[in-house]
């Protein structure tokens, strides 16, 4: 009887003894073990992410595993996720598409320190003191309306144009306990202080404000013809207006003071497991390029490096206003209760 004889690997062929052993793990071995990667939570648009991501990607050769949020739980899906991860984390960045959560998570200690070459001089108005997190790339709330049912001159020009009972039927908002609605009504609460924040509430609550599943429904619900006006963001109407629809826009000025900007954040993830690769993907995040792939991009977000600012002016947000980011995170927690109290 003939002996099984059992077949060498086509890679062990004609390789001397000595190197055995270290050329048979090596050909165990999958390449996906050996590459770079990082891991990004990210709850800015997929669309306009992904090909900035896939840029990062291509420079560095570091392979980004990114976890986006939905539309429905902007943000607060994530920041959640962040919170109960804390005591073995997953992420190691965080890029938000906005300001007030992230505060809250590093008031929370859930976020690490980050300095570089691309934090020095940055803006002390879209820095953390203690530079757990940087703000970037603005957008601005606005009230939109769809063009074929009002004209310009009669569209409302601030919040408190809003609360003309002209208005009445007339208005949609996203729910204020996802995305950049929760802090536009903190901003109420912080610039206006608690009563006139709660009788602005109760003035929408009389207009019979309808809530929706996040911003760009409220759009799409202006340029059908289902609401005449909405709050939202500019790039929701960017987007809207590429798409051919019938909307526009005034920035939701607050009583003459100006409009709320709301910057991106990138942070670090205390914990992280790749410090190395969330550091490369950090600086790219605070970098021009990437900025410049934003204000670019159907976004359109308002640069902060003042040499992009220059060139893109056509995107300038006027008349900021001028409430500090810390306050209206602090207020965060009790304008949506509040808001989900009056407007349910």
């Amino acid at each position: 009887m003939r002996k099984k004889i059992t077949a060498i690997p086509p890679c062990l062929v004609a390789i001397p003894a000595v190197l055995l052993f270290s050329i048979s793990l090596s050909c165990k071995e999958s390449p996906e073990q050996n590459r770079r990667e990082v891991v990004l939570y990210c709850s800015v648009d997929q669309g306009i992410a992904e090909p900035i991501i896939a840029e990062f990607e291509k420079q560095t050769d570091i392979k980004v595993l990114t976890r986006f949020d939905t539309e429905a739980s902007k943000t607060v899906g994530l920041v959640q996720r962040i919170k109960a991860e804390a005591a073995s984390p997953v992420a190691d960045v965080f890029w938000s598409s906005e300001i007030f959560h992230t505060i809250r998570l590093a008031r929370e200690s859930l976020l690490a320190p980050y300095s570089s070459d691309a934090t020095k001089d940055w803006p002390a108005l879209y820095a953390d003191p203690n530079g757990r997190w940087y703000g970037f790339a603005l957008r601005a709330r606005v009230i939109a309306y769809n063009t074929d049912r009002i004209s310009a001159g009669d569209a409302p020009k601030s919040l408190e144009d809003v609360l003309d009972g002209k208005w009445k039927g007339r208005l949609v908002m996203a729910a204020p306990e996802f995305g950049t609605t929760g802090g536009d009504v903190a901003s109420w609460f912080a610039h206006y202080g608690g009563a006139r924040a709660r009788q602005i509430l109760q003035g929408l609550k009389a207009n019979d404000i309808r809530l929706v599943a996040g911003n760009s429904t409220a759009v799409r619900m202006i340029a059908t013809g289902q609401a005449d006006i909405c709050f939202t963001d500019t790039d929701d109407v960017h987007a809207g207006k590429r798409n051919g629809w019938p909307v526009a826009m005034n920035y939701l000025d607050q009583a003459g003071a100006g409009v709320l900007t709301i910057p991106n954040t990138a942070a670090v993830i205390k914990g992280s497991v790749h410090p190395e690769q969330a550091k490369e993907l950090m600086d790219f995040l605070l970098s021009e390029q990437l900025e410049q792939m934003l204000v670019r991009s159907d976004s359109h977000n308002c640069p902060i490096h003042p040499a992009l600012a220059e060139q893109f002016k056509s995107y300038a947000i006027p008349a900021p206003l001028s409430v500090e980011y810390e306050k209206i995170a602090e207020q965060l927690p009790t304008a949506i209760q509040t808001a989900r109290e009056i407007l349910r």
